[in-house]
Formats: C-alpha cells, structure tokens, sequence
C-alpha cells in the first residue's frame, strides 16, 4: 500500500476497492487463459456462474450475459474447457473470481478458431439474422428427413411424428453425417430434398457426439445450402449443449432431433383441441357481428322510413286530421261564444223594449203620435197606450 494508508484504519469496502482496482490495474491479470474442469455450474439471466478446477484448486467463474449469448456451446458440470479473461473481486464480499469473457472445449484449439473464423464471417454476412428466419408450416404436407439411415435420428424422428399426427408424411434423404464425405452429401443432399413433391420442410441433423464428430454441420457449404434452401429448415445436431454453425443460419434450432420433430409436428390433439377453441371465438364473434348489424339495419330502417314520401304524406294525413279537428273545435267554441253573446244581447234588448215595459203594468201617453213625457205638456186630450190597448182620457185640474 502507498504511505498514505501505513496509519489509516481502512473500511472493508475501502480495502476491497484497493484490491480491485490493483488487480484491474495488473496488465497479466488483464488477459489470462486457463484450463480446468466445469463445476457447480449455474445459469443466470445476467450470466453464467460456476466454478473451475484442477487436481490442486478451484476458481469462482463468472461469464456475463452478452459473452454467453456468443458462445456456441453450453457447458456441463465435469467438462474440460479452456477459458480466456481476466482476475478481478467481487468488491461485495471480497470474493477473488475469473471474469471469462471467452470458452472453448479443450482438446478443440485449431477446430475452434476454424469454427469461430466462419462464424464471425457468416454472421458479418447477414446469415445469422432474425429477419432473414422464415416460419414454420403450420401443418407440413411433407417432411424431408437429410440425416444417416443407420442411426436412430431417422427412427425417433418416425416414431413422434406419427404419434403426434399420423397425417404428415415423411421422407428420408440419406446421407453421411460424419467423416470427409458428410459435408459435401449434406449441401447437395439439402436442395434436392427441398425438390421432392409436396416438401415445404427439412430438417437436417445427426445424433449427438464430439466436436469432431459433428464438424460437418460446421462446413461452409452446409452453412449456404440452408440459407438458400427454398423451404424452411430445422437444425436437429447432437445434444441441447451443442451449438453448430448450421444451427445459427437454420430458421430455427431444435435441441435434439427428438424435439426436431416436436417442433415440426404440430400434436393433432392439441391442434383439435385448439381448432375447437377458434370455431368457438368466431362463433361468438359472428354472433355479435350479427347483433350489431341486426341492430344497425333497424336503425337504419327506421332512419329511411322517416325519410320515405308515405311517411312524409301520413304525417301530412295526420296533420291534416289534427288541424281540421282543432279548427271544429275553435268554430264550435266560437258559435258558442256569438249564441251567449246574442243571448246577452237579446236579454238587453228586451229589457230595453217599452212593450215590455208595458207588460208589467206601466202605461205610455201620447198626444196624437208624440209622446208626453211630462206632466207640465199633458194635453187636455190624451191616449194612455196600455201592452193591451188604448184608452182615451181627458185632463182634469185638482183644486
């Protein structure tokens, strides 16, 4: 340590900083490549953790996750490897690890760099990429098996397709899938396949083995033969641990060729099954579809009847109706109201006519046919006009 820190009492994670930092700092702990045996081996979403030994100690390894994305292999407990990296701590608990930032199986230096060289090339290339994976059939007509016809591959293959749905059929292209023939048959092999009636899927692979054992799934040719294959391809080499460059540019991988089949043969059960829930979605869906536009044909309907020109003239009826009705009424109203009034008027005018009067016992006096009014004009003759008659009388002066 430096002078500063000879009399200073340091905190845990001070200390552990120092160490880190110093063993960053070290240029041969920067870039170190060691050898031993997979142990406690534990997969993460961030990264892989495990440990690495030999006959005399033991390292704690960690790969991080965008390393283990670009290794071709998943390692298993017990496996020899060769890695490359560098010596930092884990600063938390002061723990010493390996930070591998690349893995090989040991035994494989000069196949290795071979297979990681055409990787980067066919990778740089476009041959890896998501966008170029074309879909599976939904129910392939015909299957085009490109494997040996001595191993079990071919017979695993048969048997799950044919318990899965024994309605799609199968054909074996035979081919070597080992030693210096393998390659070149398999890229030939692959688009004649796709050629045969009725083929609209491969799957190509082999049981599983060393990495020399699987090497022509690695081949070049290969690799171009299910890029430019006209039909989709599965990848079936070896076991799940396996990564090939064919698996990389297949449109998709399957752990074993077991699952190959899996993948490729829909269950008819489960297909039933899931056709049975479609019919019942759209059902319902043509149902409510029905509703809707039952629905909207009524308003529809309804908008155009009141648009229709025997609606218009039906309500033009029924005003008319209603009009001639209320003016009935307001004439009948109106007679009523001019009979009160002559009624009124009568009652008046009889009150007002002197026959009446007469009637009720009163008397008019005229002198000839002038009325006398007074008494002071009263004439010596006059004639009281009674409602009955007249009578003639004579003026007399009281004393």
């Amino acid at each position: 340590m430096s002078q500063r820190y000879e009399h200073e009492v340091l905190s845990i994670a001070a200390l552990n900083r120092y160490v880190s930092r110093s063993l960053s700092a070290d240029p041969i702990l920067r870039s170190v490549t060691i050898r031993g045996e997979i142990s406690g081996f534990k997969p993460y979403p961030s990264g892989w953790y495990f440990d690495l030994k030999d006959t005399d100690a033991k390292i704690a390894c960690v790969m991080w996750r965008d390393v283990t994305r670009r290794t071709s292999f998943v390692p298993e407990n017990g496996q020899q490897v060769i890695l490359h990296g560098s010596v930092g701590l884990y600063e938390k608990n002061g723990q010493y690890q390996f930070i591998a930032d690349m893995m090989r199986p040991e035994g494989t230096g000069l196949l290795w760099e071979r297979y990681e060289r055409l990787k980067e090339k066919l990778r740089a290339e476009g041959l890896f990429d998501e966008s170029r994976k074309r879909p599976l059939p939904l129910r392939p007509r015909r299957i085009a098996v490109v494997t040996s016809a001595e191993g079990a591959v071919w017979h695993d293959i048969r048997k799950i397709c044919a318990a899965r749905d024994s309605g799609v059929a199968l054909v074996l292209v035979p081919v070597h899938v080992q030693g210096e023939l393998a390659a070149p048959e398999i890229a030939a092999a692959i688009p004649r396949a796709a050629a045969l009636p009725e083929v609209d899927l491969l799957i190509v692979g082999r049981g599983g083995g060393s990495m020399q054992d699987l090497w022509c799934f690695n081949d070049e040719s290969v690799a171009r033969a299910i890029a430019a294959c006209p039909v989709p391809v599965i990848s079936a080499v070896g076991h799940e641990t396996d990564f090939t460059i064919a698996d990389f540019v297949a449109d998709r991988r399957a752990s074993t060729p077991s699952n190959a089949a899996e993948i490729a043969v829909q269950d008819r059960a489960d297909a039933l099954e899931g056709l049975k829930m479609i019919r019942e979605r759209l059902s319902r869906a043509v149902l409510h579809l029905f509703s809707e536009k039952r629905l909207a044909l009524a308003e529809l309907r309804r908008r155009l009847a009141l648009c229709s020109p025997e609606t218009g003239l039906l309500r033009q009826k029924t005003r008319v109706r209603e009009t001639a009705l209320a003016l009935d009424r307001a004439m009948d109203q109106m007679l009523t109201d001019y009979i009160r009034q002559a009624e009124r008027q009568r009652a008046r005018l009889e009150a007002m006519n002197p026959a009446g009067v007469l009637r009720r016992g009163y008397a008019l006096v005229f002198d000839g046919n002038r009325p006398v009014t007074r008494a002071a004009d009263a004439p010596e003759r006059m004639n009281l006009r009674f409602a009955d008659g007249s009578v003639a009388v004579r003026r007399e002066e009281k004393t």
